[in-house]
């Protein structure tokens, strides 16, 4: 899609609660992040991913989750009822990439399983290398800077589910 800022990449983003309402943070695996000068400092984010042709939104949702940290087993809470956009900075924009930011349906999530079935290693190209539950605010605390006006927002429109 195309908008005046520039070409955004259509994706999905997850807010993954545990049973004590806390939320799945994950840090980037360095190894596979080409942008490892950026995330030096491996802040914590959701679990996020594009869509692929012929994907809707919560498949792509339950994809990424299964690549990610190796389940999707969960409940659908609630879901954004609009997209969400994200600007990249531009030192992370390289020369042949098309997309300069991301435009996100949000899902809130219920797991419904045990700890033990959260996975990393599910691919060859293994997204995340740590993970644990936290809340709200310190994701937001501890992410990207770029993100954490997304994270805000994402946030308050779950805030009547947290």
């Amino acid at each position: 899609m195309d908008t005046k800022k520039g070409r955004m990449r259509l994706g999905v983003g997850m807010v993954l609660l545990n049973k004590r309402n806390q939320v799945f943070a994950a840090k980037k695996n360095t190894v596979n992040t080409k942008m490892i000068s950026f995330f030096l400092k491996r802040p914590w984010q959701m679990p996020q991913g594009g869509i692929e042709d012929g994907e809707t939104p919560v498949d792509a949702m339950m994809r990424e989750l299964q690549e990610e940290i190796g389940t999707n087993n969960v409940e659908i809470i609630a879901e954004t009822k609009d997209w969400i956009e994200y600007m990249l900075p531009k030192q992370l924009l390289r020369r042949n990439y098309t997309f300069v930011g991301q435009k996100q349906k949000w899902f809130l999530l219920k797991f419904l399983g045990n700890d033990n079935e959260i996975n990393l290693n599910t691919t060859d190209h293994k997204e995340f290398d740590t993970w644990k539950w936290m809340g709200a605010q310190n994701i937001i605390r501890l992410s990207v800077n770029f993100k954490r006006s997304l994270y805000i927002e994402v946030f308050k429109r779950f805030k009547k589910y947290l």
